[in-house]
């Protein structure tokens, strides 16, 4: 008899294919999320759970005795608990590898909109604004030969840290938990203090996964350190930063700019100051948003989830669940 799994979200026909192939399951149809309440009545029988985010926590499991694994469509597990996972022997898997270079692909066109100002200049060409002649507040920042500080080096940290420095000849200076010689011979990077790299970084882009440690991370304190002509890139999680200390540094003048794939609220408040920041580029967290990094993806994952329902070694067990 097959296992039996629960798919929470909306998956490619070919991954719900595979699935079928090795599992029984049901799968929500809406388009929108997926009650708390029907999710929570769905997982009682399950045996696997493929999900987006949502919280996977003590009652959750309470009305899943017989999970063996969840797995997340995403490389963030921070909606997981692991002690309670861990618990109750339930295992937990993500989606690493897979998004590493379409994420650095953002962060890099975040990069080169804030600094040329890019959005700010479309819509001033559509609205009818350009007329005839140089205009110096046209003016942006060069991105080639610039110093590009990396918080956080670990796979897509360093694909950026290709891009910059053999894209844009850039100087890459990166802070992590540990120095990382390997990195720093292979990719010709330089390990900073993170004080050192916001006081010499022409660019700063966030790359940490949000814990307890990360949260807010970026403050006041970091802000202030910064050039005032620098740019200061997300892509990480909104919730690393201090999105009021962000805003004070930008309405004050204390950086020069910000490009921001997250936010502290997602979908973004619309009387959030920073969608009425011309210096600041904003999306709607589309880091992996292509279809086929998100096809992918939710292969990856029901790769995970077959792996673990028939009681082998998913391939992208969670760290902390690891051993």
């Amino acid at each position: 008899m097959k296992p039996y799994v629960y798919i929470a979200t909306s998956i490619p026909s070919e991954v719900e294919a595979y699935i079928a192939e090795h599992c029984e399951y049901r799968k929500w149809e809406g388009e929108e999320p997926i009650p708390r309440s029907r999710l929570l009545e769905e997982v009682a029988r399950a045996e696997g759970l493929l999900t987006v985010g949502g919280q996977i926590n003590e009652e959750l499991l309470d009305h899943a005795p017989h999970l063996k694994v969840v797995s997340n469509i995403s490389v963030g597990y921070n909606n997981m608990e692991c002690s309670a996972l861990m618990s109750r022997g339930v295992m937990g898997t993500n989606t690493p590898y897979v998004l590493d270079e379409t994420v650095a692909d953002l962060a890099f066109a975040l990069i080169l909109a804030a600094a040329r100002r890019v959005p700010e200049l479309d819509r001033h060409v559509k609205e009818g604004k350009w007329e005839k002649g140089s205009d110096k507040s046209f003016f942006g920042v060069d991105v080639h030969h610039k110093t590009l500080g990396i918080i956080g080096m670990g796979r897509i940290g360093e694909a950026i840290a290709r891009r910059g420095k053999y894209g844009f000849g850039m100087e890459v200076l990166y802070y992590n938990r540990r120095p990382k010689p390997e990195t720093e011979q292979r990719l010709g990077v330089t390990y900073s203090p993170l004080e050192g790299l916001l006081r010499q970084s022409d660019f700063v882009v966030l790359m940490i996964p949000l814990s307890e440690e990360t949260t807010h991370f970026m403050g006041r304190e970091q802000f202030a350190l910064m050039k005032e002509s620098a740019i200061f890139i997300n892509t990480s999680r909104g919730k690393t930063v201090d999105e009021e200390a962000l805003i004070a540094a930008l309405q004050e003048g204390r950086i020069w700019g910000a490009g921001l794939d997250v936010f502290a609220e997602e979908p973004v408040s619309p009387d959030n100051p920073l969608l009425y920041m011309p210096q600041v580029v904003t999306l709607p967290h589309i880091g992996s948003a292509t279809n086929q990094t998100r096809f992918d993806m939710a292969m990856r994952a029901a790769q995970n989830l077959v792996a673990a329902v028939k009681g082998e070694q998913p391939p992208d067990l969670i760290p902390e669940l690891q051993g």
